[in-house]
């Protein structure tokens, strides 16, 4: 063989040596994204940052979940305030109108009491002007106890008492005290026929009863 061919075959052998060289160095294709060092580190803050989010999620679903927790107590709790106020609250008005009315049964009281003691003025007041002629009753000073017993009276009716009638009704043990019977010819039975003193009201409730004389 020639030194000619021999050169031009070890020409060939170096130029398919670097040729398979040059194939091994190049990357596969499919594989060049994963070989490449500036897309692993993308793709790696990109899972970075989708880790990050899921947590951030997870985390305000949490706080979410804990303040509705807070809300639903506080309202409870809030509930209970109020049920307890408003208890509280009808208490005091119950115990309110209890106490104005044990303040209202004392003033009636105390009122029934005066007015028991000023009834026997009256009553003295009606006897004397009674047993007055007319001549008399002319007299500025029998005018003038007149003036005082009419006073008097009206002062009594704009505290609510009020005369018990009784002449010539029928007699009714809820306001009459009957202390005589009589004979009285053309009389109904049981009809008063005179009033011995007569009785009071005060406020629709009898304080005095009337003394009476019944007829049989």
């Amino acid at each position: 063989m020639s030194e000619e061919n021999k050169e031009k075959i070890v020409s060939e052998d170096e130029e398919i040596r670097e040729e398979e060289m040059a194939e091994k160095e190049k990357p596969e294709e499919g594989t060049e994204a994963e070989q490449d060092p500036q897309v692993t580190a993308e793709e790696k803050m990109a899972d970075e940052k989708k880790e990050e989010k899921e947590k951030s999620k997870l985390f305000r679903n949490t706080r979410a979940e804990k303040a509705e927790k807070e809300l639903k107590a506080k309202e409870e709790q809030l509930a209970v305030l109020n049920d307890r106020l408003q208890r509280q609250m009808a208490e005091f008005d119950n115990f309110r109108k209890r106490t104005e009315k044990e303040k209202a049964a004392q003033f009636d009281m105390g009122a029934r009491d005066v007015i028991l003691k000023i009834l026997p003025i009256v009553d003295s007041f009606e006897r004397g002007l009674e047993g007055l002629s007319e001549e008399q009753k002319a007299d500025p000073f029998a005018a003038g106890m007149d003036k005082v017993y009419r006073q008097l009276l009206k002062q009594l009716d704009e505290m609510k008492v009020e005369p018990i009638e009784a002449l010539g009704k029928t007699f009714d043990a809820n306001l009459h005290y009957a202390v005589m019977h009589e004979e009285v010819e053309g009389e109904a039975e049981n009809v008063v026929t005179a009033v011995l003193q007569k009785g009071y009201t005060y406020k629709g409730t009898v304080i005095r009863y009337s003394m009476v004389k019944v007829a049989n």
